[in-house]
């Protein structure tokens, strides 16, 4: 009943129908009346009368048969569509509570006293019938409500793609998706169909206060050890990551208030921080305990809430109180993290998120690494049945999904390095599963933390070395894309628009930029439900 739950969840109208036993009319509260299978009239209270207790959509569908429809408007038929298969998937499985109602009625020792047991084997056998004819039903219910999803996701890729193009609507363009059709005036569809395009051009501008808002993984747990200092650059603000005196670690300001001097040139003594100038000694929440050769005097430089989790240690530099859950990155179950790599490179994160997001660029762009042979397809799409920022890739074996606020996860199926297997990951019988986090270091640099795992050979892990080997073949990879990405960069910066005309593949990445141009509160939950609502108002430029 999965499709018929989340059709329930979308609340959404209908158009295409088609006719009902049922009659379902709105009762006294707690109370529906529906006619049963038999044709009676049931009159039945249940504690689940608000789940059935639904107005009939068909009263409301739009009259529009024999006219034609533009896409966005074939987009709203397709919704008015699994509402009304909402409504009908309730009403066959009221049947079959109805029906077992009977059957406890029959069956109700009560009962038995005054009919004849070939009277209730009579009964049980038509009832059974009934409940089979219910049942059979519902799963084609289901199966309609699952057609319909998928339609909806194909027309609503549709029309994000004619949201993406800056072109004039003519009436060539107006060709339907179905049968049916609009009520609206060929020039009022003309005025509301063009879109300009995502204009990302120009220097980098200053981070809005709200991008800060969120938990940043910003080191691995393994690269902070008791002694040892990460000094890091995150919004332009340098920080360093130490461990204090419990082994917890803290982020302090990277500049000692003394005379400015950078604590990371320092050590790490006894759960503080001592800055190489002066000796001044810092604890993980920035007070300072020690002041050699003067006396002590209340200072405290500027700490941000830090926190350790499942290997990664983040950090919260926005000015709003950190929410109280941090997201889990784990690999899926049955991985083992085999590398964990971390590098500074020399491009904006933005940029650097629109080409992770991107696949189609593989086989022209990795020609000597792992998109090594790959044919070119005719057609690359990345579909999103889940959410607006997850899906995978066709014809690629590949899932991949975008994490606010700068994360993308992705599994790929391999059968050897360079080598792709089946049409999707289910169909794969081993598969890498990556991590790219990239961090805002500055308008013009990236803090980038990689974790590889894989769910076959875990006798890798016990090779020499063999992380050495790892980091070699990651840098290749991304030296592949570094040369392009540092290209667009000084482009974008001269003014040239790095979003001219997307295309349907590019979906992830302008959905990933539009979210940041989209209003959002910090909530990294709030982001893709706040980009779709905008998609489909068609504000999102």
């Amino acid at each position: 009943m999965t499709a018929i739950a989340t059709a329930s969840a979308l609340s959404l109208p209908i158009y295409l129908r088609r006719s009902s036993t049922f009659n379902n009319t709105k009762g006294v509260k707690g109370g529906f009346r529906v006619f049963a299978v038999l044709g009676e009239e049931v009159e039945k209270k249940s504690v689940w009368g608000t789940l059935f207790d639904v107005e009939d959509p068909r009263t409301k569908a739009p009259q529009s048969k024999g006219k034609f429809l533009d896409v966005n408007q074939a987009l709203e038929v397709a919704r008015y569509d699994i509402q009304y298969l909402d409504w009908r998937a309730r009403q066959d499985l009221l049947t079959i509570m109805l029906l077992h109602e009977k059957v406890v009625e029959v069956l109700n020792p009560l009962a038995r006293d005054y009919k004849s047991i070939g009277t209730m084997k009579k009964d049980l056998a038509e009832l059974q019938e009934e409940l089979t004819q219910a049942h059979r039903q519902v799963h084609i219910s289901e199966a309609r409500v699952s057609t319909a999803l998928d339609k909806l996701a194909y027309m609503e890729e549709l029309v994000n793609d004619r949201l993406l193009q800056d072109r004039n609507t003519t009436e060539a363009d107006l060709t339907s998706l179905s049968p049916s059709t609009s009520v609206q005036s060929l020039d009022t569809v003309k005025r509301r169909l063009p879109r300009k395009s995502l204009n990302i051009s120009g220097p980098v501008r200053s981070y809005h206060p709200r991008l800060k808002n969120f938990w940043y993984p910003i080191a691995f747990s393994t690269d902070v050890k008791d002694d040892t200092m990460v000094p890091v650059e995150c919004f332009e603000q340098p920080w360093v990551i130490f461990r204090g005196k419990d082994g917890k670690p803290g982020c302090v300001q990277n500049t000692c208030a003394h005379r400015a001097c950078p604590l990371h040139l320092g050590s790490v003594n006894d759960g503080r921080i001592q800055c190489p100038y002066h000796g001044w000694e810092y604890t993980t929440d920035g007070k300072c305990e020690k002041m050699p050769s003067t006396r002590l005097l209340n200072v405290k430089i500027k700490s941000l809430p830090c926190f350790e989790q499942e290997g990664m240690i983040w950090i919260w530099p926005g000015n709003d109180t950190p929410t109280a859950s941090i997201p889990s990155l784990q690999p899926p179950p049955g991985f083992q993290v085999h590398a964990e790599i971390v590098m500074e490179l020399p491009v904006e994160h933005g940029l650097l998120l629109d080409n992770l997001l991107d696949l189609a660029h593989a086989p022209f762009t990795h020609t000597s690494t792992f998109a090594k042979g790959w044919t070119v397809p005719s057609l690359v799409k990345f579909l999103t049945p889940a959410s607006g920022l997850q899906g995978y890739w066709d014809p690629y074996p590949i899932d991949m999904e975008f994490r606010p606020p700068c994360m993308v996860l992705s599994t790929i199926g391999i059968s050897k390095p360079g080598k792709l297997e089946g049409q999707n990951t289910k169909q794969c019988e081993t598969h890498l599963h990556q991590l790219h986090v990239c961090l805002p270091s500055s308008r013009g640099k990236t803090r980038l933390l990689y974790r590889m795992s894989l769910d076959f050979a875990p006798v890798l892990k016990h090779i020499p070395f063999m992380h050495y080997l790892w980091r070699h073949f990651a840098e290749q990879v991304l030296n592949e894309d570094l040369r392009l990405v540092l290209g667009q960069q000084e482009r974008m910066n001269n003014g040239a628009n790095v979003w001219n005309w997307p295309v349907s593949y590019d979906k992830l990445g302008v959905r990933w930029d539009l979210a940041f141009l989209c209003s959002f509160k910090g909530d990294p939950n709030e982001i893709p439900r706040k980009l779709l609502i905008n998609l489909r108002q068609k504000k999102a430029y």
